[in-house]
């Protein structure tokens, strides 16, 4: 054991924080599926393996890949003074990031998603909700992540820095949401997005999924930017806010011009809107989300 150590630089002190770190980021994903089952008002385990409920699956997938996102923030920082220390602040910045993911899903349900109820139609086995119930989740966590690896300490201002991180979060969320249902009534004879969601159109939700996760990395992209001061932070975040529309602008641009080469010759209204294309909209989620991460390394 102690050649191993030795050979890979790490020091005992150091496994230990490594210990209390993955320990609780365990614990916390393990809570995380029951707490979904709880705000669904349903039972995980019946949910997941009686009923074989896919929609479900995926939120609960979606909700669980987002703490394991935020968790990577805080487990990103430096180690602290003790392990005592480390212990309180892996385990407030988890149950923390936990509140505000499931708080993301009521905002994305109340303000985004507004015209259906995202809990029904998952109970329902609609797997297009789902698919756009863990989108939103994931993208919320993208943003938290990048806010928790931009703060440092462990204070009251670090704790309203995350919570307004989060609030830029939805506000660009709800933001992207409404251009997209304009441009798919414009494409659609002014259907709406909401309605064909709640009808399962899978290809539409993976689409969707790509665009709000795509822009949530956009939106991270200001952390680069921006110095944390907690005299200036009101300031810094909606510099947050101003720089994320900006960089969201780029990115749906730059997606645009990447969808046209890339898909060339393919008609994306009538294979994706129309003809529910999974495979098309999968290419279109990945274009988005590599544009995205490209610009976003650039920035970086």
């Amino acid at each position: 054991m102690n050649t191993m150590i030795e050979l890979t630089g790490l020091n005992q002190e150091l496994l230990v924080f490594l210990a209390i770190d993955i320990t609780i980021a365990i614990i916390l994903l393990g809570a995380m599926r029951f707490i979904s089952g709880v705000s669904a008002k349903v039972n995980s385990t019946d949910e997941l393996a009686k009923e074989d409920n896919f929609a479900f699956g995926i939120s609960v997938a979606g909700s669980v890949a987002a703490l394991g996102i935020v968790l990577t923030g805080a487990i990103s920082g430096e180690s602290a003074d003790s392990y005592l220390m480390e212990m309180i602040g892996m385990a407030s910045y988890g149950v923390f990031g936990l509140i505000l993911i499931k708080i993301g899903r009521i905002f994305h349900d109340r303000l985004a998603l507004n015209q259906i109820d995202k809990t029904t139609e998952i109970k329902a086995r609609n797997i297009a909700v789902g698919i756009v119930d863990a989108a939103g989740a994931i993208a919320t966590a993208i943003v938290i992540r990048a806010v928790l690896l931009w703060v440092y300490g462990l204070d009251i201002n670090t704790f309203i820095a995350i919570s307004a991180g989060f609030i830029v979060s939805q506000a660009m969320l709800v933001l992207v949401t409404r251009l997209k249902e304009h441009q798919y009534a414009a494409n659609n004879a002014n259907n709406s997005m909401q309605n064909a969601f709640a009808q399962g159109q899978v290809a539409l939700a993976i689409r969707y999924a790509g665009q709000v996760i795509s822009t949530a990395l956009a939106v991270t992209a200001a952390s680069h930017f921006l110095t944390y001061s907690p005299d200036t932070l009101m300031v810094n975040l909606m510099a947050w806010l101003l720089f994320g529309i900006v960089m969201t602008l780029l990115v749906a641009i730059l997606t645009t011009i990447a969808k046209r080469l890339v898909l060339m010759g393919i008609n994306l209204v009538e294979e994706v809107d129309q003809q529910h294309n999974i495979g098309v909209a999968s290419v279109e989620m990945a274009i988005s989300i590599s544009i995205a991460l490209i610009l976003t390394a650039l920035m970086a």
